[in-house]
């Protein structure tokens, strides 16, 4: 449960001398950062000796109420409480990650990030689908209006999904929300795909090619190619369409004149984005589909079991990027004909999805991940893997390459039986009646799939045990030993490297009064001689300032470290420095973390005086300084114990 900081957020507005004595609130890594029109009416001794107030500082024309690692939710309240909004030089937009770093780092940043909303809800829909196929299972027609309106009620949101990625796409990408809904609505507008079925075929473009496309309409004679699928449940053409509509519009937004400004901007960026989507963002998804089903058939029919190992280990993969669009009208047609082999291999990996997750349930530390983890699992059952991927094994990451691991192995086994499908029918345990065949007794293929489901699951599982699961929301979290972890897990002996090259100081020589005290916890200072920071341990990025100025890291045996370079740093704006990892990055021992540039910051007027603290130091004896006066990246800095 989130902790409540309104007293604390009222009585640091009063005690600043209230809300009309507030010209302007940001705040940094640690600390609330005032401009107070007369500072004489802040209460400083009220603040300082304030239960959950570290202390208060006035230095930069600010005046400063240091709070700690929870600043942000503080900050928040406080914001609400007197009535101010959202400063332009705010933290991290509500905790948002910063999409940077490596391809596979960013990829799982902002997939994490567009779900993490609604996953609640989709898990929540997942289930509503499940009962639906459990209602169908014991005979309810479809025809009933219980089931009509419990399909829709489970069904909808997968269907509309588009709709809700463009709102969470809009927070990413910075653009106005409601411009990036009318993009979604775009994309899956109804009257599009009777209009493009009931249509004659102007020409067709790459005739006689895997990406034969007819087409039945233009846009000032630019080829309109419409999948036949259409863009409903697509996760990729609405996030590409946003993210293209998000440049237009910063674009708009310089260029345009402020008194026309609040309905050209959207009118632009609309005009603009909204047939780039039809016209180059949704065919290149829609050519990359159908490159899919060539090669899935090709695969297919050169070697059943390889197209099994092949399709198991990608089809959680190919169904993130919405290529698997590439298989299911193939699907549709064999099934049309007699009994389809093309997505067999992918039916029975949702239960490699409910075997990770179980695992992940009886070990994890986080109660927030198992809420989280027990409906995706009943979901999962059922065929809905969404909740599963995006909630819990994706972020953790190696779970969902383990599910992998899990689906390519179910997936030989079926290519090895030659199992085949009968009918389009239900997903998960729902998935059964499909394998049954209606012209032969003793229903070989059913069982097989009853057997490569128990392989998915137990292979999964199993594996799962053997890795370490991370933990996922820190800030959030209450261990499951005990509320406001009272009974956290035994403390051990680390040992941590140094994340800086240069000269070792004691932390109160650091310029800061307030890491100088100690009061944010033990560790020490470091003089640096060259612009780099890596990664003390292997451990999660667990914060990263948005000017990349400071980085706090969870490492895996249970230390915070925070790094914060320089002071007063975040002045700056994020010039001189370039973060390498994002928010949530996993991390190992030595990885480099952030780059600065040491004399453009002292040519601005700052210190690079680095402070480096353990944050939880109440959860150690002992914090011991390891290095000499001078320490090299990697050497041994810091022991707790």
């Amino acid at each position: 449960m989130a902790k409540d900081y309104t007293d604390l957020a009222r009585d640091i507005v009063a005690h600043v001398g209230g809300q009309d004595n507030i010209n302007k609130l940001v705040h940094c890594v640690t600390r609330l950062r005032f401009s107070l029109k007369d500072e004489s009416k802040a209460d400083d001794d009220y603040l300082k000796a304030r239960e959950g107030i570290v202390t208060v500082v006035k230095a930069g024309g600010q005046y400063q109420v240091v709070i700690g690692n929870h600043v942000p939710d503080v900050y928040e309240t406080v914001l609400k409480v007197a009535g101010l909004g959202a400063s332009a030089n705010d933290s991290a937009d509500d905790g948002e990650e910063q999409v940077e770093g490596n391809l596979f780092d960013r990829f799982i940043a902002l997939v994490s990030g567009l779900f993490q909303p609604v996953l609640g809800v989709l898990s929540a829909a997942g289930m509503i689908k499940g009962l639906v196929a459990i209602l169908g299972a014991f005979g309810l027609p479809s025809t009933d209006g219980v089931y009509i309106v419990l399909n829709a009620a489970g069904d909808g949101l997968f269907q509309f999904l588009p709709l809700v990625l463009a709102l969470t796409s809009a927070k990413r990408f910075k653009i106005n929300q409601f411009t990036a809904l009318a993009i979604g609505f775009a994309l899956v507008y109804p009257n599009l795909a009777t209009t493009f079925a009931e249509n004659k075929s102007l020409y067709t473009l790459f005739s006689g090619t895997f990406i034969e496309s007819p087409i039945k309409a233009t846009f000032f004679g630019f080829p309109i190619i419409f999948p036949a699928s259409s863009y409903l449940s697509t996760v990729l053409p609405v996030v590409l369409a946003v993210w293209t509509g998000a440049k237009f519009e910063h674009i708009f937004k310089r260029i345009i004149p402020d008194v026309i400004k609040v309905f050209f901007v959207p009118f632009l960026t609309l005009l603009v984005t909204i047939p780039l989507a039809f016209i180059i963002i949704g065919p290149i998804m829609t050519w990359a589909s159908d490159l899919v089903g060539v090669v899935f058939s090709a695969i297919y029919n050169f070697n059943p079991v390889i197209y099994g190992i092949v399709l198991g280990a990608l089809w959680q993969v190919l169904v993130m990027f919405g290529l698997h669009w590439g298989l299911i009208p193939i699907y549709f047609l064999e099934v049309a004909k007699g009994p389809s082999t093309i997505i067999v291999a992918s039916v029975a990996i949702c239960f490699a999805q409910a075997g990770a997750l179980l695992n992940i349930i009886l070990r994890t530390k986080e109660k927030k991940v198992r809420q989280l983890s027990i409906p995706a699992l009943i979901s999962s059952f059922f065929g809905v893997t969404e909740p599963a991927i995006y909630g819990v094994t994706l972020p953790m990451r190696t779970p969902f390459i383990i599910t992998c691991i899990a689906g390519a192995v179910q997936g030989a086994y079926l290519g090895f039986v030659d199992a085949k499908l009968f009918t389009s029918g239900g997903l998960g345990i729902f998935a059964f009646p499909s394998f049954i065949n209606p012209n032969q007794s003793g229903n070989s293929y059913a069982i097989n799939f009853i057997i490569a489901g128990l392989m998915a699951f137990a292979l999964a599982f199993l594996l799962t045990q053997f890795t370490k699961i991370p933990l996922l929301y820190s800030k959030e979290e209450e261990l499951l030993e005990g509320e406001e972890g009272e009974n956290q897990a035994t403390v051990l002996t680390q040992v941590l490297a140094s994340p800086l090259a240069g000269k070792v100081l004691p932390l109160e020589a650091s310029p800061d009064p307030v890491f100088a005290s100690g009061a944010m916890g033990q560790g020490l200072a470091i003089e640096p001689k060259m612009g780099e920071v890596i990664a003390p341990a292997d451990g999660v990025v667990r914060l990263l300032f948005p000017t990349n100025h400071a980085i706090g890291i969870a490492t895996d045996e249970g230390a915070e470290i925070l790094i914060h370079i320089g002071m007063d740093t975040v002045a700056l704006e994020g010039q001189g420095f370039t973060a390498h990892v994002t928010q949530g990055s996993k991390v190992k021992a030595g990885q480099l973390l952030l780059s600065f540039d040491i004399a453009a910051i002292q040519e601005a007027g700052y210190s690079v005086t680095t402070p480096i603290i353990v944050t939880n130091t109440e959860r150690y004896e002992t914090v011991t300084v390891l290095a000499g006066e001078k320490v090299d990246f990697g050497q041994d800095l810091l022991s707790m114990s």
